[in-house]
Parts: C-alpha cells; sequence; structure tokens
C-alpha cells in the first residue's frame, strides 16, 4: 500500500469524495454511444480528455490527494455493471427495470437494472478506470468503490430469483466488492472510500420506494463489515466509508432524515476513515456532537466543508470557521475535512442550479481549492500538524 501521509501538505487531512461535474461535450457524447451514433472509441477520445483535464485541474488546487472526476464512469453506483445510465453494456444476468435507488426531492429517481440471474460478476473495476488516470498524475490519487450494500438493491426485495439465493448473490458481491478495493490499492490508490449514500436513505420509509421502509441499515452495516473483514487494521487505516443525502442534478434525497438515525449505527462499520456530508446541514452542531459521540478513537471524521448543490464557493476563511467550530465536539487529532458529495455522481447531469455542467465545473475547483486553504488555516489555529 502507498506510504502517502494525509496530514504532510495542510496538517489536518483532507479529501475529495470523487466525482466531478462531466464536460457538457462529454455528456452528449454518452447520448450519442447509446443512440448509437458515435463508436466506443470515439466516447473513450472524449472519456480521457476529461479525465486528463480533471487531474490538471485538480492538481493546479493545490489539493494533497486528487482523483480522476469518474469521467469513465456511468455512475458511482453502476459503474461495475454498466457503461452508461441507459444501459449499453449491461453486466450478464441483469436486465433494465429493477429497484429505484433513490427518488429525489425534485422528484426525479435513478432506477437500477434488476438481477435476472446468477452469479452477478463486476464487469470493470474501478482500478481499469485508475490505471489509466495514474500515469496524467503528479500527485497521490485516491479512489471510490461502490458499497456491497446499494448492489445489494439489485436483488428483488421479495421476489426470489430462480436458482440464485439471497445468501449466494450477497457472498458473491461482498467478494467483489473485496476485489474493487485490493485491485485498486494494488494498481496505486493512496486512499479507497466505499460510497454509502443508502445509509441515511434506508431509515427513509419512503412509500413510492418500499425497500426504504424495509428495515435494511443494520443489514447494510453487516454486508459493508463483511467487506471489510477482509483487510487488516492497518488497511482499513486508508479505507474510508463516504455518507450523504444524495446529490443528483443539485437534488437530494434524504436530508431531511435524521441524521441520527444513519450516526450511531454507520460508526459501527469497520473503517479507518468516515466522509460525512455537513457543510448543507440546517444544524450543524447537534451532527457535530452525535459525530463525537458515537466515532469511534480509531475512527478518522472528515467533514463537509463544501456543498457541491449550491453554486456559491464557500470562502476559505469561512471553511476554517466551520472545522474550528467542528473541534468543539469532535477530537481535532480526529478531524479531517472533505466535500459533502461527489459534484457529479451521475454522468448525465444538468446541475441545474449551476447553469451548465461546465460552470458547474470550474465552481467545483474553486471549492475544491477553497477547502484545501481553509483546512491549512484550520490547522494552523488549531495547532495541528
Amino acid at each position: 500500500m502507498s506510504d502517502y501521509n494525509p496530514r504532510t501538505d495542510t496538517g489536518i487531512p483532507t479529501e475529495p469524495v470523487g466525482s466531478l461535474p462531466r464536460p457538457s461535450t462529454l455528456q452528449a457524447a454518452y447520448a450519442d454511444y447509446d443512440a448509437g451514433n458515435i463508436s466506443k472509441e470515439d466516447l473513450e477520445k472524449e472519456q480521457e480528455a476529461a479525465v486528463k483535464d480533471s487531474i490538471e485541474r485538480f492538481e493546479a488546487t493545490g489539493s494533497p490527494i486528487v482523483a480522476d472526476g469518474e469521467q469513465r464512469w456511468s455512475s458511482f453506483a453502476t459503474y461495475p455493471i454498466t457503461d452508461t445510465l441507459a444501459g449499453t453494456g449491461l453486466a450478464p444476468n441483469l436486465a433494465p427495470g429493477g429497484q429505484f435507488f433513490a427518488i429525489f426531492a425534485d422528484g426525479h429517481g435513478r432506477q437500477l437494472p434488476k438481477l435476472t440471474g446468477g452469479p452477478l460478476k463486476y464487469n470493470h473495476y474501478a482500478a481499469d478506470s485508475l490505471a489509466k488516470s495514474l500515469p496524467y498524475a503528479h500527485k497521490p490519487m485516491k479512489q471510490a468503490v461502490i458499497a456491497p450494500s446499494m448492489l445489494a438493491l439489485l436483488y428483488p426485495l421479495s421476489d426470489p430469483v430462480a436458482g440464485y439465493s439471497r445468501e449466494e448473490f450477497e457472498e458473491d458481491i461482498v467478494q467483489e466488492c473485496v476485489a474493487d478495493i485490493r485491485k485498486a490499492f494494488e494498481v496505486g490508490a493512496a486512499r479507497v472510500s466505499i460510497d454509502f449514500t443508502e445509509g441515511r436513505l434506508a431509515t427513509r420509509d419512503d412509500p413510492r420506494n418500499p425497500w426504504t421502509g424495509a428495515g435494511l441499515l443494520p443489514h447494510f452495516i453487516e454486508l459493508n463489515n463483511r467487506v471489510l473483514a477482509n483487510f487488516s487494521d492497518e488497511e482499513r487505516k486508508s479505507i474510508g466509508v463516504h455518507t450523504c443525502p444524495g446529490g443528483d442534478r443539485d437534488s437530494v434525497h434524504s436530508a431531511d432524515v435524521p441524521y441520527n438515525n444513519l450516526l450511531p449505527e454507520m460508526f459501527k462499520i469497520n473503517a479507518g476513515y468516515f466522509l460525512i456530508q455537513l457543510s448543507s446541514e440546517r444544524d450543524r452542531d447537534p451532527v457535530y456532537e452525535s459525530v463525537g459521540q458515537h466515532s469511534r478513537d480509531d475512527q478518522m471524521c472528515y467533514i463537509g466543508v463544501t456543498n457541491p448543490l449550491s453554486p456559491r464557493p464557500e470562502s476559505a476563511q469561512e471553511i476554517c470557521d466551520a472545522i474550528v467550530r467542528a473541534a468543539d465536539f469532535i477530537p481535532k487529532e480526529r478531524l479531517g475535512t472533505t466535500d459533502d458529495c461527489g459534484f457529479s455522481p451521475f454522468s448525465i447531469d444538468e446541475k441545474p442550479n449551476h447553469g451548465s455542467p461546465d460552470y458547474a465545473r470550474e465552481i467545483a475547483f474553486q471549492k475544491i481549492a477553497n477547502r484545501v486553504e481553509g483546512t491549512r488555516r484550520a490547522a494552523e489555529k488549531l495547532g495541528v500538524s
């Protein structure tokens, strides 16, 4: 594994979640590819250009660790199983028309494929993209991967899949997630975080989306711990878990769900660090307090200090002030910073609050630069190095 020290540049560690808005040219290429108007090679050319630009501009922010913005992925959740959101390149034993992962506050939904048989195997691992991105980078890179708890939603909520039990399916997704993490480290990831946005949503009890009322959160925690049990204590220090209430088309899916429905359970996940949406919370102090109360001494808490759904860049000073305030509740030695969410977890995202994905992309890099500077200022103020 990497010898990356997240404190070296900023004192208090800081790290992105993963995704960036795809340029409008890349989003158009995805649509053209689904329509059969361009070849896969044409799509890949646009993806490579977007990845190269993402890494160059990420490094220009001063961030001590960078990501490729998931520019080659259909989404944070479906990259292992389909090439595009429309389902081009769907993995074997999957078909369109599964459960909705989420129904967002603005009314739009994101639907998963449905499982038709077994086994469930990844078409792509996160490491496949990371290996292509690393030659562009001059700084350490992190990699986000999808949680087994998200993939668990591919299995129908109540009806069994003929010849493929839920137990067999879940063992397959646990092992695929273990492989996803291991391969990312093997090709050169300095850090790997598991996207767990379904955690807060699991307590929503939305009648439009039955799985959210099925009491699945304890099982989700168990699935993630089954994955993490395959790694040593030392390895887990570099494996994180990200939580947020969604962030697609500048809308959310569970921001109105009380955070304490999730946090006491989430910190039972045996990860080394957590990336926690916080900037967009209406009342942060109770969340800071809950994080400090329920997190363990061996768990780093990276608080969200920028809101990817808002086009207003937070200033470095307000970010600094938020971190200093959080240190009243969370031991400063266990504090880190991040963005509330990926800036565009899905490849097709119009970013309506921003006016365009291209403008949202500009704003994202401003927010990242301010996050880095604000974190550095807070570390100096708090005496953390």
